[in-house]
């Protein structure tokens, strides 16, 4: 069943759509439902860009994740 794609304005249209995500995950691109998985994939999207922004690091702290992550430590 096709699902009646609308923009997602609240959390409870976030969550509907993140539950139709998963029930047609492995449509075929080119049917009905592939159509459907590809601008729910867009919509929610841009809803987590705007609800859940991801804010690029500063310079130092990345270098010092990164260290971290290879086990190297600050010499001085």
């Amino acid at each position: 069943m096709i699902m009646q794609v609308k923009p997602i304005h609240t959390e409870n249209d976030y969550q509907k759509a993140l539950g139709r995500i998963e029930e047609i995950f492995n449509a075929k691109p080119g049917t009905k439902e592939g159509d459907e998985l590809e601008i729910l994939g867009i919509l929610i999207d841009e809803y987590e860009k705007k609800h859940f922004p991801i804010e690029v690091p500063k310079p130092i702290e990345a270098n010092k994740f990164r260290m971290d992550q290879l086990g190297m430590q600050q010499k001085g």
